[in-house]
């Protein structure tokens, strides 16, 4: 296997998708960038963190972009830097390629694969599973009703699904998109990522 480890992990919610990419970044001693990717953008771009974290993996416009309040830092200004959702993107991009150039990675989410879609070592995934564990899983984490994670499942399926389609021209969720796509409820959490281990050795 390749020394150099660069993972993606798309998933939908409620599916495992974050436990098995955190589980796939303990296998292979990666760092692993869920939020965490948000924070590097943040230094690199000399901009707020909470920028990102209101758009994070979110279609549209930028409703506090104008507001007196909105914290900012650096020597950037809103009129020179090209900052709007698009800005965001290129900087949240440009952070996921200086990292996944330095080490080895898994990223969630955030359109990673095909940010990192010209890397070599790249290997991408996409999690799903099947409802009704989505549901317990939702309702678990929250806790809340059965009515509730449906619609916390729905709302969060389609806003990602259109950031993603949006900035890749791809079909979130669909299998052309990526390397594989795996339901985490036929083997379970921990069985899917050593599954996925397998996989991502004998693909690299």
């Amino acid at each position: 296997m390749k020394h150099h480890v660069i993972i993606t992990v798309g998933r939908q919610l409620g599916s495992g998708g974050g436990c098995i990419a955190r589980l796939l970044a303990g296998i292979f001693g990666c760092t692993l960038y869920d939020k965490e990717i948000l924070s590097v953008a943040a230094k690199e771009s000399g901009f707020c963190e909470q920028f990102f974290e209101q758009n994070d993996e979110r279609k549209g416009f930028l409703k506090t972009l104008f507001h007196p309040r909105v914290p900012h830092v650096g020597d950037n200004s809103f009129y020179d830097c090209n900052f709007s959702q698009d800005g965001l993107f290129k900087f949240q991009s440009d952070a996921m390629q200086k990292v996944a150039s330095e080490k080895n990675c898994v990223f969630v989410g955030r359109c990673a694969d095909y940010v990192l879609r010209d890397n070599p070592d790249l290997v991408s995934i996409f999690v799903t599973a099947n409802d009704e564990d989505r549901i317990k899983t939702i309702m678990e984490r929250q806790p809340c009703s059965r009515e509730e994670a449906e619609k916390l499942i729905h709302s969060k399926d389609s806003s990602r699904a259109s950031y993603y389609n949006y900035y890749t021209g791809k079909r979130w969720g669909h299998a052309d998109s990526y390397d594989i796509c795996v339901n985490s409820s036929v083997l379970g959490i921990e069985n899917t990522a050593d599954w996925l281990a397998d996989f991502i050795r004998k693909r690299t």
